[in-house]
């Protein structure tokens, strides 16, 4: 390493290589934040205040929390639970996150965490992972075959060579080009599609240059017990993606103190959420695409993120910067969503292989019918989805949470240690 944990680089470095991380959590807020601020309403306010909270997060982690180089960004698995709680408002959304972050920062200070984490086998995150991907299938359809301006047909053709195109750049990419693929796709593809059919972004030349958001703070509304429950346990993966992230950065850094680096982390984690519900935005995560670019570049040192930290919050400042990046086309985000959460597939695969997931038919099952059944709610249609009992609508109405809570039921009392390890037809098979 060019840079240990806890070196701090000179000036010029430091500058440079936050430079990189900003570059790589950037593109994260603005596709994951788009999908949400055009439902809040006020969508350049909405992105400002994204930037605003990640920004000081990811300071309070460096210094107060984990004290990782890990990137923070959104957190898909709310991006799941805001979708399908949206017929609830945005005011419930908010408190709904507000609550999840308060309830994750006491499980974490509190040490109670880690009996939750026994719940979280193997097979239980594999279908974690998997069923964010396959939940939001219908709002990567919905992206990609947008009409307007352009044709659904046509958005769907370019998306399809599109795709093509950024997985044959993930093949043959090395180093800092592949960690940093997710943000030069943004600019050349939006740039193409443009060339292609025109300019069909904003053209909205009135922005300020400088401005704070209109409101610095979000509606709150007393969510239902229905919605705050679909929450609740999408905060429970939340913890796990976080707890992942920290640990196999951790491990790879050798770091010291990991349990305690590991309450930290969570704990701040929380507290950002409640933040975020208090602001009116989505709960953010740290994410585990770090190692890749610590070792394309021989950089492990936190303090390179205070570089990225104060460029977040700078950004968040300025309405005309964030209406310029957020002149991105339907299309191009749809497809670097999929790229993303393709990627999260890979990863889920892979954990599958190195903690032997699947030995037996019955392991197969665990996995394979969360998976079916939570994706099938995703594409349930409205007027059936409609039909649920109201309070029971955020719960049985969300793919995500009910594949969650059937690989739990699954893996814990359905099948298992002493059923799979006893005496079932096919532990052979």
């Amino acid at each position: 390493m060019r840079y240990e944990l806890d070196d701090k680089p000179k000036l010029s470095d430091m500058i440079i290589f936050g430079l990189q991380w900003l570059a790589v959590t950037i593109p994260f807020i603005l596709i994951m934040g788009k999908v949400v601020g055009v439902m809040d309403g006020d969508y350049i306010s909405y992105i400002q205040k994204l930037f605003l909270v990640l920004g000081f997060l990811i300071l309070l982690q460096i210094f107060r929390g984990h004290k990782l180089p890990l990137i923070m960004g959104p957190a898909a698995v709310i991006l799941v639970a805001i979708l399908t709680s949206s017929h609830q408002g945005m005011g419930a959304i908010n408190s709904s996150v507000l609550i999840g972050g308060l309830v994750l920062a006491i499980l974490a200070a509190s040490g109670l965490f880690k009996y939750l984490k026994k719940l979280f086998t193997p097979r239980v995150i594999i279908v974690i992972l998997m069923l964010i991907s396959f939940t939001l299938l219908p709002t990567i359809i919905s992206l990609i075959s947008a009409n307007g301006p352009v044709s659904g047909i046509n958005n769907f053709l370019f998306s399809l060579g599109f795709v093509v195109v950024l997985l044959a750049a993930h093949a043959l990419l090395k180093g800092i080009w592949k960690s940093t693929l997710t943000l030069s796709a943004l600019f050349i593809g939006t740039l193409v599609y443009y060339l292609i059919f025109g300019f069909t972004g904003s053209t909205d030349m009135n922005l300020a240059l400088v401005g704070l958001p209109h409101s610095l703070t979000g509606s709150l509304a007393l969510p239902d017990v229905g919605v705050l429950a679909a929450f609740l346990v999408s905060f429970l993966a939340l913890a796990v993606n976080d707890l992942a992230s920290i640990e196999s950065v951790g491990t790879i850094l050798n770091a010291d103190e990991m349990e305690k680096r590991v309450k930290n982390g969570i704990t701040i984690t929380g507290l950002g959420n409640v933040f975020s519900g208090i602001m009116g935005v989505m709960g953010s995560v740290n994410y585990s695409i770090s190692p890749g670019l610590i070792a394309a570049t021989g950089v492990a040192s936190r303090y390179t993120f205070i570089p990225a930290a104060i460029g977040l919050i700078i950004l968040s400042l300025s309405p005309m910067a964030i209406g310029i990046m957020s002149s991105i086309p339907s299309p191009v985000i749809g497809v670097i969503f999929m790229y993303i959460l393709t990627a999260q597939i890979g990863a889920s695969l892979l954990l599958v292989v190195e903690k032997d997931g699947i030995k037996t038919v019955d392991h197969g099952m665990i996995i394979g019918l969360p998976l079916i059944l939570g994706t099938s709610i995703a594409f349930l249609p409205s007027e059936v989805a409609s039909q649920l009992p109201a309070i029971l609508r955020p719960v049985l109405g969300n793919g995500f949470v009910m594949g969650t809570l059937f690989v739990l039921f699954l893996e814990h009392l359905l099948y298992s240690k002493d059923t799979i390890s006893g005496k079932n037809n096919y532990k052979k098979g």
